[in-house]
């Protein structure tokens, strides 16, 4: 009788133990969030543009605020990965499927270079972790430009659609571009399919100060520090109300001056496609902390940006919205591949 209560006392035990595993790993990865060690080691933050770009200061100014509030302990350098307004890098991003370490940076290009055919990739191949700020467009000239106002170049286009030459840091059909269409268009300018565009990696300011291109399209973070020290001139900017402080805060809006549209430029954080859930919750939360920090308000008035924060879920819904915003501009100036 004793080997028989013992022998059953050690089935018991064994079926205890394979009913514990069984919950411990038959659960998913909503349980190996909380048992992986991450993040651990370096992460790689990587800007799809050039040095100096929005991307560029958005992906910095992040690591920088992480590090500062403590949010993040472990090492985040940042490197650039440019070209096709984003699309050298969102091509890498799909050899590094499943992966936890990279994040980057995307704004209208992740959208906008698929729908004019630069590359067939898209906001469905990367992992959205959260839209965190909102950006606007600036349409700046040298400080010799003829140009004063944007009624200046309209007029100009208008007359000649080939005497204003446009130059920006995304591909044709991306957000540099379109940005810049989407003003012309609303000011009357026809032929918009004419209008000369020059895209650089990462030397369209030095292109505009020396005289290569009439006028600089671009975000407004990107230039304020040249605005500010009248190294160039500031015609307009995109947002529906005037935005930072001092000089900046007096470039005024394109509405302001009878052209009837406006331009977000929104950017966020993602992860490679099939981002590991224990990463997309990690980035989730501590995203979600970050925004509410003093140090992310101070990055945010330093830069001239508006809060956008979306969490992943509503971000992705907003992608799915903007995209079809997106189409249908393409659509109306016959870019829509």
């Amino acid at each position: 009788m004793k080997k028989i209560a013992k022998m059953m006392l050690m089935l018991l035990v064994f079926a205890v133990c394979v009913g514990a595993s069984g919950m411990l790993f038959a659960s998913g990865q909503d349980e190996q969030s909380a048992v992986v060690d991450y993040p651990k080691g370096n992460l790689d933050f990587v800007a799809p543009a050039g040095a100096g770009g929005g991307w560029d200061l958005t992906i910095r100014t992040v690591a920088k605020a992480l590090k500062d509030t403590g949010l993040v302990k472990v090492p985040m350098p940042v490197r650039n990965n440019p070209g096709a307004g984003g699309a050298v890098h969102l091509a890498s991003l799909q050899e590094l499927k499943g992966e936890a370490r990279t994040i980057t940076v995307y704004s209208p290009p992740l959208i906008l270079t698929k729908l004019a055919g630069t590359t067939q990739l898209g906001y469905e191949n990367v992992t959205p972790l959260a839209r965190l700020i909102a950006d606007y467009a600036c349409f700046v000239v040298s400080a010799k430009s003829p140009y004063n106002t944007m009624a200046d170049v309209m007029n100009a286009l208008k007359k000649n659609i080939k005497s204003v030459k446009i130059g920006g840091i995304s591909s044709a059909g991306s957000m540099d571009h379109i940005q810049f269409l989407i003003m012309a268009k609303a000011a009357g300018v026809k032929n918009l399919n004419q209008i000369d565009y020059v895209s650089f990696d990462d030397s369209a300011v030095a292109m505009v100060l020396g005289g290569h291109i009439d006028l600089f399209s671009t975000g407004l973070s990107e230039v304020a520090t040249l605005i500010e020290s009248g190294d160039l001139k500031a015609l307009g900017q995109t947002a529906s109300h005037r935005v930072g402080t001092g000089v900046i805060a007096q470039i005024p809006t394109c509405q302001e001056q009878g052209i009837n549209a406006t331009f977000e430029n929104w950017r966020g954080l993602f992860g490679p496609p099939e981002m590991p859930t224990y990463a997309v919750d990690y980035w989730r939360e501590t995203l979600k902390k970050l925004v509410a920090t003093p140090e992310w308000a101070k990055a945010k008035e330093t830069n001239g940006w508006d809060d956008a924060y979306m969490d992943a879920p509503d971000f992705l819904k907003f992608l799915v919205k903007v995209n079809q915003d997106y189409s249908e501009i393409l659509r109306e100036i016959g870019m829509l591949k």
